[in-house]
């Protein structure tokens, strides 16, 4: 039934949306290869490490152009769906509890001012903010269940012997929950990140919701400014309110079964704009 895709156009969609990710990739890629462009010493990124190994033509990895493209895609892609999952529970949560909201909006007009849009050098003062969006990958990691591991050797974990070779699973939703680690964990609370030293960055594991050691998310560092951008502009620029008829208790905190973890439900608020 393939043939279907081309009479829907979806085949054309698809074929349109490849290309459109290939030039785009094509000009980074370009950009980085430049001999020209300026470059801080010491500094290279994700993409001037992979096309140093596709020159180099190692044995032991053989990287083509097609691969590279492949593992960014797999980076933006993984990227734009946890990013939008944070920022629609950030939002559920934060309409629920209408103070935080109010705090959180106050902190960011208090720093941005009348600028329309929030800038990155913004965030480092947006420390409630911070706050807001930790709280939210504790409640709410887009990925409840991080990739699997295997462990390299025998080892013993509070009495348990774990051989070889075993496949682990971390359930960082469960973690996030444990009575034992937070003080009322099933409550929406970003002030218990106000002046702690807890972070999400992989040493604290109360706070994984990226994992921790060699197999943590490789794009911590973009995946965290492109939230807090996000979630910031959100807030500076619009007042948010429930739709007519509808109170907190009455939205749908369903959680989707899956590899990430999506509300079943839509956000349906009102947005009303600060600016004219």
């Amino acid at each position: 039934m393939e043939f279907i895709h081309c009479l829907t156009g979806l085949k054309s969609k698809l074929q349109s949306t490849f290309q459109r990710f290939d030039r785009f990739f094509d000009e980074v890629i370009a950009e980085h290869l430049d001999p020209d462009r300026h470059k801080e010493e010491h500094s290279k990124d994700l993409l001037d490490v992979l096309l140093d190994i596709q020159k180099s033509e190692s044995n032991e990895i053989n990287l083509t152009m097609d691969n590279v493209k492949a593992i960014m895609l797999d980076m933006f892609a993984a990227g734009t769906d946890t990013t939008f999952i944070t920022l629609d529970w950030a939002m559920t949560e934060l309409i629920m509890n209408p103070k935080v909201l109010e705090k959180a909006q106050a902190e960011i007009r208090k720093v941005v001012g009348d600028r329309r849009v929030v800038l990155e050098t913004d965030l480092p003062h947006l420390d409630y903010m911070k706050a807001v969006i930790k709280e939210t990958w504790r409640l709410h990691p887009p990925a409840p269940v991080l990739l699997p591991r295997e462990s390299m050797e025998d080892v013993t974990i509070d009495r348990f012997d774990i051989p070889t070779k075993t496949r682990i699973f971390v359930n960082v939703w469960a973690i996030g929950r444990d009575p034992e680690s937070w003080e009322n964990p099933e409550c929406f609370a970003p002030e218990r990140f106000v002046h702690s030293s807890i972070d999400f960055k992989g040493q604290n594991f109360e706070l994984i919701p990226f994992g921790a050691g060699r197999r943590s998310c490789p794009v911590i560092t973009f995946g965290t400014v492109s939230v807090e951008l996000a979630l910031a502009q959100l807030l500076h620029s619009f007042d948010w309110e429930l739709q007519s008829g509808t109170e907190a208790k009455d939205l749908d905190l369903t959680e989707n079964f899956g590899i990430t973890m999506h509300k079943i439900a839509p956000l349906m608020v009102i947005a009303k704009p600060l600016f004219p």
